[in-house]
């Protein structure tokens, strides 16, 4: 008995060995860094790592790097103590008096929201205008400049957010689609008046609109608004897609320059060059 207990620990172990030999060890995952992308400015330059949270915006704006669409194009809106935007297509060679911000490409990036990406000092995300899907414009960018929030001003920031979240629901219910297209007739023909008149009707409905998922500013991202600041009544309406990780304080510069009454630079804030980094 003895020795045949030990013939079926053998056959056992054998068996064992066997099958770990034969089965196909799991692959380990690859670290695959971020995208790199280099701004240089005549204010210095600054890195940015793009978010593989957000594939259509990282891709977009990886093709028009990669078209040079960037260069020689200015910060044509700076407000210091929120954000410095850039990307509009006729500012490369506009005059001084010129208004900039209506220049785009024709297509819209479709919104991307990600819970853990927030408007934290030194975000890059997507200018936009007011469109029932949020889609981000093709080609303007800004970059967080922000400032310190308390639990105070976060409260308040998150009622913006959520009257923000509001409008966004209102434009989408079909009830009030007269009142939308309205709205889109009265900008398209430059009437400011009757554009007036139509958005204080929408935001007396958004006031009321009970039909919203109240959002709250997660216990995480509040503390990182606390202590470095940024700009969270941006939040879940803008799409975040990469962030500052070297040339910070060429964002506190830009953002500290003269501007008109337009928040245009005095002096032109100029995009010298954008190239994709080489990591490993």
């Amino acid at each position: 008995m003895r020795n045949k207990s030990h013939f079926y620990l053998f056959v056992i172990l054998l068996l064992s060995f066997v099958s770990c030999k034969d089965e196909p060890k799991a692959p380990e995952d690859e670290y695959k860094p971020r995208t790199a992308v280099e701004m240089v400015t005549n204010y210095g330059t600054m890195v940015f790592e793009l978010y593989d949270e957000t594939p259509l915006h990282r891709d977009n704006f990886i093709k028009l790097v990669n078209e040079k669409a960037y260069d020689s194009l200015l910060f044509h809106r700076v407000i210091e103590g929120f954000m410095i935007q850039g990307g509009d297509p006729e500012s490369k060679n506009a005059p001084s008096d010129s208004l900039l911000g209506n220049g785009d490409l024709g297509y819209t990036v479709k919104a991307e929201f990600h819970p853990n990406l927030f408007h934290q000092k030194g975000a890059l995300a997507t200018a936009r205008e007011d469109n029932r899907d949020r889609g981000s414009s093709a080609i303007q960018f800004y970059v967080v400049q922000g400032k310190v929030y308390n639990d105070s001003l976060l409260d308040k920031a998150e009622q913006t957010i959520n009257e923000r979240l509001a409008r966004y629901y209102v434009i989408n219910d079909e009830r009030y689609k007269s009142l939308w297209d309205s709205l889109q007739k009265a900008i398209k023909d430059e009437n400011e008046v009757v554009y007036e008149r139509y958005n204080d009707r929408l935001d007396s409905i958004v006031k009321t609109y009970k039909s919203v998922q109240t959002y709250k500013i997660p216990e995480t991202q509040r503390m990182v608004y606390k202590t470095q600041g940024g700009t969270p009544t941006l939040d879940q309406n803008y799409t975040v897609f990469g962030q500052v990780i070297k040339g910070i304080k060429v964002v506190d510069s830009i953002a500290a320059v003269k501007t008109d009454a337009n928040d245009r630079p005095i002096q032109n804030v100029r995009i010298l060059s954008v190239r994709l980094l080489d990591r490993e």
